[in-house]
């Protein structure tokens, strides 16, 4: 029986490229199917991490809602899965076990953490940077596991630098994903959007406590479905070749260039975390030297690997870029569909990003520009669930062209909500799976 699902990867790309080309891009699905048998038996450690800042008791509803949410966690977690409750203000505390270690989830184990969490209360300040820290701790203890983290807070990280936050990131990076979410409308998005990132998670909005619940099950159910940790998406290069970028454009953009981690001059790891049954998207680009028509090369050679704790790596699926030069214009301008779509996907993202930022900042013409091209590219990729969010924000005159006005009141948690949900994609053809 295996320990790990069962992977497959598929590669869509137009190869022709026409005298003198030397960018190829290619769109690569993965896929990983049969986790469930694998998940069952996966060990895993789960982190909820609660902002008990002073700020959580206006309204009180905030840590009430803080409190009921982590009880359902809590219940959503399988026997035996190692966990820990950690409260985070100016300081970062142990809420259950209460020593700094984790714990088996049994019936007993449960009961006792629930009744530790009804027990929070709300005081000080906010540094999520030491949050994250003692997190980190809590899961060295579990090398092998599926580790997975959940962080929750209603404001902005104010009581030590941006470089102690950074500091914290770096020790985190690659050693447990965190799926980051804020409450209300007091918190920055892209504060927690660069903590997702860097720790390989979402970020997202919940601006209606009673709504906390819920969110707080569903990223715990994902969790405990996930079936191996840490796999890897290799790309092997040839030489004289360069990898300009790997990205995940689905089910959201992240751009993993930066997080490459090199094998040999010629082949770099980029992480992609857990898996269980699930599809994935990467717009891989790669500039090779150019090649006389007629000629044809390998421009790269795509893995899904699984390392091992010897230093070995199993290679789980595999698929082949190419690059064949042509003097045919009507092969070599053919634009593959799947890469042109993700292209406006991440496109769309940094419309929404860009545009919401010169509003804030009282640039109209700015704004109306570039939220207008959001809703553009929202129109034509069948994003229904961002252009929905857009129309909150902007009038919408002419939805193909982009022609909109801007709203001139908007409410804070649906600008806050399309800000942290700009990076949410969807396949050709409008589908989110």
């Amino acid at each position: 029986m295996s320990d790990h699902p069962d992977f497959a990867l598929e590669v869509f790309q137009n190869e022709y490229l026409p005298e003198d080309g030397q960018t190829v891009n290619a769109v690569v699905t993965v896929t990983a199917s049969g986790a469930d048998a694998a998940a069952a038996r996966a060990e895993a450690a789960e982190i909820i991490v609660i902002d008990c800042s002073g700020s959580m008791n206006y309204p009180p509803a905030k840590i009430s809602a803080a409190r009921q949410a982590t009880a359902a966690a809590i219940d959503t977690l399988r026997d035996g899965v190692s966990f820990a409750v950690v409260a985070g203000n100016h300081e970062a505390s142990m809420v259950y076990p209460g020593d700094q270690r984790l714990v088996a989830a049994t019936g007993q184990t449960r009961a006792e953490a629930k009744a530790a969490v009804a027990r929070l209360g709300a005081e000080g300040g906010t540094a999520i940077g030491k949050w994250l820290t003692l997190a980190n701790a809590l899961l060295r203890s579990r090398p092998a596991a599926i580790r997975h983290v959940i962080l929750l807070t209603d404001g902005k990280d104010e009581h030590e630098t941006g470089v102690a936050l950074q500091a914290a990131l770096a020790a985190c990076a690659g050693n447990f994903s965190c799926d980051c979410r804020g409450i209300g409308t007091d918190w920055v998005v892209n504060e927690l959007r660069q903590i997702a990132s860097a720790l390989l998670g979402t970020v997202d909005i919940v601006a209606e406590p009673d709504r906390l619940a819920a969110d707080f099950q569903s990223m715990t159910e994902a969790a405990m479905g996930k079936a191996v940790a840490d796999v890897a998406l290799r790309v092997w290069t040839p030489q004289a070749a360069v990898v300009e970028f790997v990205k995940q454009v689905m089910p959201e953009v992240a751009d993993l260039s930066a997080k490459r981690a090199p094998v040999s001059a010629q082949v770099g790891d980029y992480p992609t975390g857990a898996w269980g049954n699930e599809s994935r998207d990467y717009h891989v680009c790669v500039d090779v030297p150019a090649k006389p028509v007629g000629d044809e090369m390998l421009a790269a050679r795509v893995s899904v690997v699984l390392p091992a704790a010897d230093g070995s790596t199993t290679v789980l699926a595999q698929g082949l870029v190419r690059a064949v030069w042509t003097d045919d214009a009507g092969l070599s301008t053919r634009i593959n569909p799947a890469v042109a779509h993700y292209t406006g996907q991440a496109e769309l993202a940094q419309a929404i990003q860009d545009g919401l930022e010169a509003r804030k900042s009282g640039d109209v013409d700015v704004a109306t520009d570039k939220l207008g091209r959001a809703v553009a590219l929202a129109t034509e990729s069948g994003n229904k669930a961002v252009a929905e969010l857009l129309d909150r924000v902007v009038d919408i005159d002419d939805a193909a062209t982009g022609k909109v006005r801007l709203k001139a009141d908007v409410d804070d948690a649906d600008e806050m909500a399309l800000d942290s949900r700009s990076t949410k994609t969807v396949r050709v053809g409008g589908s989110s799976e």
